[in-house]
């Protein structure tokens, strides 16, 4: 099979013929048709996450959508022929997605929503799976809320939203420029960005504050997710960089969840629950509930190098949106 390797941190990508592996026991070995890549895996090609490390020379990429091409020993959870996507590998030591075959735990895996392509597929793994640690499984999302996403424009944010409002609650997101028409397509209301905090507090929420607030940049978004909660509410983050003061959380008696959606990967811990959050998560996008926002440039695997820099480049004129498939097949 071909893979796409990096020898060096910030060094060339190099296609390389290996062989093709074999599925172990509760693994499938994967035909890659598509690979998402995100500013993660940016990180990791230039040597900056430390806390998602991959040892070099490697290939990387996490998100995946293809069809099983064969099962391992032990798995009845898919068959030969199957399409399925995933949050996989491409951190530790685990084989990443931008190679023609990849074998993956069974447990990671869902079947692809049938309504997506699978470059379309291929973008949905890490940031749903993100969101909706965030959004369900930590602040227990109940309809009737009011939510605010700080950042609803971007990767895990656009799944946030959509997430927010497909459990019915009343949501909100912070942008700027053409995304916040992005948003209100999305059914939910744009705040801009530039404005004070307290200002939209008051605005849109008579002074009380936000249900629940969910962080996707950290720094200084994540300080002014703080003062944007309501007492007794709750803020999750995705992303909690920094040094930041807990009093204004704490005055309201408000709580804080950290989402570290690769600690299942790492870990090996939980992997069942990620893909029965995907086949969640498929069902939504069957009923129209969850769409992802796909950059529309096609990088093929000889271009993965090109596909990088627009994930590290995300600002252009006019800026570029959406997420970045590399197609592999």
């Amino acid at each position: 099979m071909l893979a796409a390797f990096i020898d060096s941190a910030n060094g060339p990508f190099t296609v390389r013929r290996v062989p093709r592996p074999t599925p172990s026991a509760g693994e499938v070995l994967v035909r890659v048709h598509a690979s998402g890549t995100n500013p993660l895996d940016a990180k990791i090609r230039a040597g900056e996450a430390a806390h998602a490390r991959r040892p070099l020379p490697a290939v990387l990429g996490m998100d995946v959508a293809g069809v099983v091409e064969a099962v391992g020993s032990g798995d009845a959870a898919f068959a030969v022929g199957d399409e399925v996507y995933g949050l996989v590998g491409g951190v530790g030591d685990l084989p990443g997605t931008q190679a023609q075959y990849i074998t993956a735990d069974a447990r990671l895996l869902a079947r692809k929503p049938t309504n997506l392509t699978m470059r379309e597929a291929a973008v949905l793994p890490l940031v749903t799976l993100t969101a909706w640690e965030g959004l369900i499984d930590r602040a227990a999302i109940r309809p009737g809320q009011s939510v605010l996403v700080q950042g609803g424009g971007g990767g895990v944010g656009h799944a946030a939203v959509q997430l927010a409002l497909a459990y019915g609650a009343h949501v909100f997101a912070t942008a700027f420029g053409d995304d916040l028409a992005y948003i209100r397509g999305l059914g939910a209301t744009p705040i801009d960005a530039a404005q004070e905090v307290e200002h939209y507090v008051a605005e849109r929420t008579d002074g009380r504050g936000f249900d629940i607030v969910y962080d996707t940049g950290g720094g200084a978004m994540l300080d002014a997710s703080f003062r944007a909660v309501k007492r007794l509410g709750h803020v999750v983050s995705s992303l909690g960089w920094g040094v930041h003061a807990l009093a204004p959380l704490s005055f309201k008696q408000a709580t804080y969840s950290g989402v570290f959606t690769l600690h299942t990967l790492l870990a090996n811990e939980g992997r069942e629950r990620y893909g029965e959050i995907l086949a969640a998560a498929a069902k939504l996008a069957e009923s129209g509930r969850l769409s992802p926002r796909l950059d529309p440039r096609d990088f093929g695997i000889d271009e993965i190098g090109a596909a990088y820099d627009a994930v590290t480049s995300r600002r252009g004129t006019p800026p570029r949106r959406g997420k970045i498939a590399i197609t592999i097949a």
